[in-house]
């Protein structure tokens, strides 16, 4: 197998916030879409009171968003290539303002569980496309894209369970209006400010996504993002179970604490630890540390305060993980970027929808210790597999990546990528 080496954008000095006006269009509605992340943490102790559900019951709130969305993840690439990357990101909109409307409505925890999965599929249209059209057509280059994009999901984070703790404090209800409502003005917005995007030369197929796995650098930082959000996820979705907080407010208040940190580290503490470190050095030290972060909750479960410092403090590792392994997959993956998000997308949030489920029947079968060991012990088996492509990691550090030699399938992909982008880019 020979090797070949190809050049990626170089960093620029241009500032990642100094974009179009159709980028931002774009990023407000990231931000709006990534608060439905962590929009019902502060209502799930009052959903398992007032609507009698277990907590495993109550955690497949987002088994059925996350493992749709990853799912969707597949087909997203097949759809914008038919429609065009405004009318895919448009018809997510429309099915998020839907179903989290719908979800709000219910009387049953099994009604929410079905209109998250409705809502997941929305937000995979979304989320895929978003990625692709902020990398094609924000100033900066593909790490200032990458860094804006990160910067919405913090954001969102942050604001999301900020804004369901309040309006959860009147109504369980309030929470799903409120993004349904949000999303309506995020639409809107889109479709005011995003100019008409061309559909793509090529139509992307189907099996595409799944069809990139056979490259092993996507397939291997694929499994790592699998492995790291289980971590993630089992914190995010049972933690509060933990904090013994009953108000809603003060449940916001810890995770706004939380995404303020996850933000910050994906904006500013990723970028400076990346260049000090590089990618993969500093990915095993966040993994590690992060690790010990799970396992000191997996210890003391029944200590509110670690509890909650813990959770806080993890907002740094996920912030780091989150911007650094998505520009990872990114850089290395020798297939286009679309192609590779969604692949991405879809093997990490398999990970993510899966974990907060079996936290809540490892909790009712063990104890609450069990989940967060386990937790800790998937981050750290997500640094290993890393360390298997850590010279294509280093590589791309240096401005190439390494990577086996492309099929002429490959190139032409390759060539139609670039070319897309331009398109897109001179919209603006």
């Amino acid at each position: 197998m020979t090797s070949r080496s190809e050049t990626v954008d170089a960093p620029e000095r241009v500032s990642p916030f100094r974009q179009p006006k159709a980028v931002w269009a774009v990023a407000f509605a990231c931000v709006i879409s990534f608060m439905g992340i962590g929009l019902v943490d502060p209502i799930l102790s009052s959903l398992r009171t007032q609507l009698h559900a277990s907590p495993s019951d109550v955690e497949l709130l987002f088994t059925s968003y996350l493992v749709v969305t990853a799912v969707a993840m597949l087909v997203t690439g097949w759809v914008s290539s038919r429609l065009g990357a405004k009318r895919t990101l448009i018809a997510g909109l429309v099915l998020i303002v839907i179903f989290a409307a719908l979800a709000g409505s219910s009387d049953s925890i099994n009604g929410i569980v079905g209109f998250r999965a409705g809502w997941g599929l929305g937000n995979a249209l979304f989320i895929a496309t978003s990625l692709a059209v902020i990398v094609g057509s924000a100033a900066g280059g593909f790490t200032g894209a990458i860094i804006l994009y990160e910067t919405a999901l913090g954001v969102g984070i942050a604001l999301g369970p900020l804004l369901g703790g309040e309006l959860g404090s009147i109504s369980w209800r309030g929470p799903f209006y409120g993004v349904s409502a949000l999303m309506a003005i995020a639409l809107i917005a889109t479709v005011v400010l995003l100019p008409a995007t061309p559909k793509p030369q090529r139509k992307e197929s189907i099996t595409e996504p799944i069809k990139a796995l056979r490259h092993r650098s996507l397939a291997t930082t694929s499994v790592v993002g699998l492995l790291y959000n289980w971590g993630f996820f089992t914190l995010l979705g049972y933690s509060p179970f933990l904090m013994g907080i009953s108000s809603p407010q003060k449940l916001g208040l810890v995770f706004c604490a939380w995404g303020v940190l996850v933000a910050a580290f994906a904006v500013w503490g990723a970028p400076w630890l990346k260049a000090r470190f590089g990618t993969a050095r500093t990915l095993y030290g966040n993994f590690v540390l992060m690790a010990i972060d799970l396992a000191a909750i997996g210890v003391w479960p029944d200590r509110p305060t670690v509890v909650i410092v813990a959770v806080i403090v993890a907002g740094a590792f996920i912030g780091v993980n989150n911007t650094l392994v998505t520009t990872a997959v990114m850089s290395i993956a020798p297939v286009e970027r679309p192609v590779a998000a969604a692949t991405y997308g879809f093997v990490r949030f398999i990970g993510g929808g899966l974990a907060p489920f079996v936290a809540g029947k490892l909790v009712e079968h063990y104890s609450a210790h069990v989940p967060f060991l386990l937790g800790a012990g998937t981050v750290v088996l997500a640094a290993l597999v890393l360390s298997t492509v850590h010279r294509a990691l280093a590589a791309a550090d240096r401005g190439e990546v390494h990577q086996p030699e492309l099929t002429k399938v490959d190139e032409l992909e390759r060539v139609d990528e670039l070319r897309t982008a331009a398109v897109i880019g001179n919209e603006d």
